[in-house]
């Protein structure tokens, strides 16, 4: 793969690089209506094809935040068009990693030393690029190590990546008014918590601590006195990626065990920790040999409130959602519901929300839950493309619900889709023996 000796990291050095893919992009809209007023039938496939490269193209000579949102949204296999959805997922394991020698330069940087004054040897050549940092393997006393470094520039340019990308999430997401700024705010404030490496083997030590007791369930050992403010050094873990195994796994055994771990460390998390990791995509996530789930990356660990936590999960039984009363009482609480609202409003989101938590929370209402079962993947699909279709819903203010709900609603979803993949069945209630 390419490799980069370059990140823009000034405002105007990235903005530059932004603005020449919207040249591109508008260059792709004249082809594709060009083409259409020739042939009225003309789909609009190949230009989500040329749009999906060339922003993906520019937001990985980025890095950082940018490229981050690029990968969250890949995970939103319903709402963007399935070109957007394939490109974008590059960027969850594999984008062009830094060249040796800007490897070298960030580390000096960073560190005050060479990877090489550090480690008794170290692979210049990355092992794994992704959007806000790439893994190098080292070893140092005859540890095999794995060695995290982040792009440079990427924490000083947050801010400024996000005001770029926030007209596109505004238009995408129908918000609307002052108060969709705290959903700008909370992805803020994850992004810098992910670029504070210090923070990230702090959390990953007390998240790791606390869960070694699940079942088929691995973490490396993290390494302090190696690790810095945008460096991390950890045990190197054997494994492919769990998106990799899904797809080449014949056994329903292995995938009912690697699934039960995968489930019991989330809800353990959740309930018990109220606090999880909250970045549930298949670069995250290894299988070794012997079958045993591998967590590697804690940067993004999202605390769960008990002012959301409660309302939400009570949403999760099915008398509270069928009672009229308590589901408008629980609308509120979550601020799905505004004072503002009018009456068409409160009737019309109602039942939107009636309609989605009654199948998103269906996996908690029995011992088992088979998420191979495709009835649930069709209802869930047909659901979103007939919001995404509603001419009402564009009508109306899409601010809807807590700040909470990106990163638990994103959580669950992840977790939801790698389940999906897996074709888990798993026990629901089984992580309560860790408690």
């Amino acid at each position: 793969m390419k490799t980069i000796d370059h990140i823009p990291t000034s405002k105007i050095g990235r903005t530059t690089e932004l603005v020449k893919t919207g040249v591109k992009i508008g260059g792709n809209y004249l082809k594709y209506y060009s083409k259409k007023a020739l042939n009225s039938e003309h789909t609009r496939d190949g230009l989500n094809e040329d749009n999906a490269t060339d922003i993906y193209d520019g937001l990985k000579s980025l890095k950082g935040s940018a490229l981050k949102v690029a990968q969250m949204l890949s995970m939103e296999k319903n709402i963007l068009p399935n070109a957007y959805v394939e490109k974008f997922s590059l960027a969850q394991f594999s984008v062009p990693p830094l060249s040796a020698p800007l490897v070298r330069k960030t580390f000096k940087k960073y560190n005050g030393n060479y990877p090489e004054d550090i480690y008794d040897t170290f692979v210049s050549k990355s092992i794994n690029a992704a959007s806000i940092g790439q893994v190098h393997q080292a070893t140092k006393d005859g540890k095999k190590l794995a060695v995290k470094i982040q792009y440079p520039g990427v924490a000083d340019s947050i801010s400024s990546d996000l005001a770029m990308v926030k007209p596109i999430a505004t238009r995408m997401f129908n918000l609307k008014g002052k108060d969709s700024d705290k959903y700008f705010k909370e992805v803020e404030n994850k992004l810098l918590e992910e670029t504070d490496y210090i923070f990230e083997v702090q959390q990953s030590k007390e998240i790791t601590g606390a869960c070694a007791a699940i079942e088929n369930l691995r973490f490396p050992k993290y390494y302090e006195e190696l690790s810095s403010e945008r460096i991390i050094t950890m045990d190197w873990m054997d494994g492919i990626h769990l998106s990799e195994f899904a797809a080449q796994n014949t056994s329903q055994e292995d995938a009912d065990r690697i699934g039960q771990a995968l489930w019991d460390f989330y809800m353990y998390q959740m309930h018990e920790l109220k606090a999880v990791h909250a970045d549930p995509h298949p670069g995250n996530f290894l299988v070794d040999e012997d079958h045993n789930l591998i967590a590697i990356d804690f940067g993004c660990v999202k605390k769960v409130p008990l002012a959301f936590y409660t309302p939400y999960f009570e949403l999760a039984v099915p008398e509270n959602i069928n009672t009229p009363e308590i589901f408008e009482e629980k609308l509120i609480a979550l601020e799905i519901l505004r004072e503002d609202d009018t009456p068409k409003e409160k009737v019309f989101f109602s039942a939107l929300f009636y309609e989605m938590l009654s199948l998103f929370t269906s996996p908690f209402h029995n011992e088992h839950f088979d998420f191979a079962d495709p009835t649930f993947w069709d209802q869930i699909t047909a659901l979103s493309e007939k919001y995404s279709k509603d001419s009402e819903l564009k009508k109306m203010n899409g601010n809807r619900g807590s700040k909470h709900f990106l990163y638990i609603n994103r959580t669950f979803f992840g977790l939801y889709n790698l389940l999906h993949d897996l074709k888990a069945n798993i026990v629901v209630n089984n992580y309560k023996k860790y408690v």
